[in-house]
């Protein structure tokens, strides 16, 4: 038995290794990970089985004795990859609904009219989405298309204040100026919730230049090539113009473009800022980690001034207020720390830019986070925001936290943004299988956008029973998966509205353990914000599925509620840090004395302090790698400054421990000394 099983084990491999059968079943829609699969799965079957079908026995048993060829397996091979993979009986169908060579066709109704685009080209603070608006406002109807609600906030508010009753419609929310709740000729959404079939007098899409992002530019282009509008103003970079004009080629439209220059200038300054004593009125350090605006942030307001925080997590309402505090002349607050979340979607009243680095976490195609040097499309973006037109300053400066730095921003900054390029530039919204990516067929202008986000919810949802159509909008979903509560939040929707069971206020208010204490340290709060991320989650699924997710007015309201607990932790964000640092200094004292045999000998000093030597660095390294700090680290309870600033005061509070400590021995035996003498009188 062995050495038959043996036998077939070797004839098996043999088949598996021929490039032709290979070739033949990749041609069948099997590439080389499927085929993988398929493989493992026909030789578990055969070596496993107890009997297999005669016309299979006999080939097998014709090769094993020389009497067939080992392409004689492939039939039956191809038989087994079909019971495991039903799709490949209908790959000719399949190819037919992944032939995304001409996407323009997609949208009848666009191609029904013509349309006149325009191309409002531009650097920030131009005024090009400005001129863009005027028209949009003036229209018996339009839609603005943007890329954050922050965005379609202000351009909905813009346009109710100027008498032109407009909608908002983003993924979370509805608001009709309409008491009744008929549609309002004008409308702001994000631009993934656009009408392709609404006929509209002019469209708006802004930031065009985000068409090619691998993940969400496959809405830029579905507004681009659907919108049934006989206007379509389009606002970006000139960066991408030609490649829009090659867009609209294939639809038979005419571009007309107007460049704008810069309303206020902004100069790169010829010194670092150096240190955080040389801040001044207006100034704003950009940071790209959210440990570093923790950091600053408290540094800033140890030295007596006050700063406002601004970064991507924190929700729409707290950026504003924020904003709303830093822009106030009467208010003491006159520093601004962030991320590049100021890039977009704020007006700021910003004097000076200070990078306070210039390299940014970037995940790459293995799915790898690695630090890269931002482009000079991001720091233009981001400098931009000095000196705007609106706001106080009417001149801006950017430059460097650090001298090292001042020339490499410099050179990013004197090269031109490059066009984006026709090949591999645009994005199609998201296919449902990996069968679909592998069969698609594109032209040069397109490529299929990533769908990792998709496959991550796929994945922790496949053992949920859900219909096809109710999977799907799962999966679709816009969350941070980065963030566990989240992550286990959207299983427990997932799971609960399987049992057909409805997530009421109640359901939901039990989940996250509302009401919510305002945040004691920086933990907190970032909890805090990943309950806000929830809500948002909730309010998407209410559009999608009404009678599941029922009480959209209740969540909404404690959203608020939960919005302002956040805002007070933020403009209290210096108390948690420290609060942060107690607890942390707690857990690193209980870590060190168990380390330590005494509590005071080098064994708890090597725990934060190391030593020069190799085996202290060594001893430090191993400590760090999988130690309490570290994951304090990796969690932002903690970052490396505060970390290194623990570790002078824990080396100093344990010099004065190891003096007090000898000071108590030579005090001890000094009076067993007197009390031996006194016995001996």
């Amino acid at each position: 038995k062995l050495s038959i099983y043996l036998l077939l084990l070797k004839v098996l491999n043999r088949f598996y290794k021929r490039k032709e059968m290979q070739k033949l079943a990749a041609d069948s829609g099997l590439d080389a990970r499927l085929f993988h699969q398929a493989f493992i799965s026909f030789r578990k079957y055969i070596l496993e089985m107890t009997s297999l079908p005669a016309d299979l026995h006999i080939i097998l048993n014709d090769i094993c004795c020389g009497a067939g060829h080992i392409d004689d397996i492939y039939p039956y091979f191809m038989r087994h990859a079909k019971h495991i993979f039903p799709m490949l009986d209908c790959m000719d169908d399949l190819r037919k609904i992944s032939d995304l060579r001409v996407p323009a066709n997609w949208y009848p109704e666009a191609r029904a009219i013509q349309r006149k685009v325009i191309f409002h080209a531009g650097p920030t603070n131009s005024g090009k989405t400005y001129h863009a608006i005027q028209r949009y406002l003036a229209a018996k109807s339009g839609v603005y298309c943007g890329p954050l609600k922050l965005l379609a906030h202000e351009i909905f508010e813009k346009s109710n204040d100027a008498g032109v009753p407009c909608d908002l419609v983003t993924g979370e929310e509805r608001t009709f100026v309409d008491p009744e709740g008929r549609a309002a000729g004008h409308v702001a959404c994000t631009i993934e919730m656009c009408s392709v079939t609404t006929p509209y007098e002019v469209a708006v899409i802004d930031e065009i230049q985000m068409i090619r992002d691998p993940s969400r530019g496959w809405a830029w282009t579905r507004a681009l090539l659907g919108l049934c509008a006989e206007e379509i103003h389009v606002c970006g970079e000139p960066a991408a113009i030609d490649f829009i004009k090659e867009l609209m080629f294939t639809t038979g439209e005419e571009v007309e473009v107007h460049n704008y220059q810069r309303l206020t200038p902004f100069s790169i300054l010829d010194h670092a800022v150096e240190s955080l004593d040389n801040l001044r009125p207006g100034d704003c350090i950009v940071c790209f980690s959210k440990n570093d605006i923790y950091s600053i942030s408290r540094q800033i307001e140890a030295r007596g001034q006050e700063c406002a925080v601004i970064y991507g997590s924190l929700p729409p309402g707290t950026k504003l207020s924020q904003a709303k505090k830093f822009n106030d002349p009467d208010d003491p607050c006159k520093i601004l720390v962030a991320t590049d979340a100021i890039g977009m979607g704020l007006n700021l009243s910003i004097k000076r830019i200070i990078f306070n680095s210039l390299v940014k976490p970037n995940v790459n195609e293995k799915g790898e986070k690695q630090m890269e040097t931002i482009s000079t499309s991001q720091a233009l973006q981001i400098a931009g925001r000095a000196g705007r037109f609106s706001s106080k300053f009417k001149e801006g400066e950017v430059t460097t936290m650090h001298r090292d730095d001042l020339p490499v921003l410099k050179e990013i900054l004197s090269h031109s943004v490059d066009p984006i390029e026709i090949v591999n530039a645009l994005v199609l919204s998201p296919p449902s299988q990996d069968i679909f990516v592998s069969l698609s067929q594109v032209d040069g202008l397109y490529f299929v956008c990533n769908i990792d986000d998709f496959k991550f919810l796929a994945d922790m949802i496949q053992h949920i029973p859900l219909n096809l159509r109710s999977r799907y909008v799962f999966c679709t979903a816009p969350i941070n998966k980065k963030q566990p509560f989240v992550c286990t939040s959207f299983l427990k929707f997932a799971r609960q509205f399987s049992r057909d069971e409805p997530l009421t206020f109640d359901w939901v208010c039990r989940h996250i353990s509302w009401p919510l204490a305002p945040p004691k340290n920086i933990k907190d709060l970032v909890h805090l914000e990943a309950v806000h991320d929830v809500l948002d989650l909730y309010l998407w699924l209410s559009y999608r599925f009404m009678d599941m997710f029922p009480d959209t007015a209740s969540i909404r309201e404690i959203q608020r509620e939960l919005d302002d607990i956040i805002q007070q932790g933020v403009r209290n964000i210096t108390r948690l840090i420290r609060a942060s640092d107690t607890t942390v200094t707690d857990l690193l004292q209980a870590q060190s004395n168990r380390h330590g045999q005494t509590g005071r000998g080098t064994g708890s000093t090597h725990f934060l302090t190391g030593s020069r030597g190799q085996r202290g660095q060594r001893a430090s390294g191993q400590m760090m790698d999988s130690s309490l700090a570290s994951r304090l680290v990796r969690d932002g309870l903690l970052t490396p400054d505060l970390l290194q600033q623990l570790q002078r005061e824990w080396s100093k509070d344990q010099k004065q421990d190891n003096s007090s400590q000898r000071a108590l021995d030579l005090e001890h035996q000094s009076n067993n000394k007197g009390k031996r003498k006194k016995k001996k009188k």
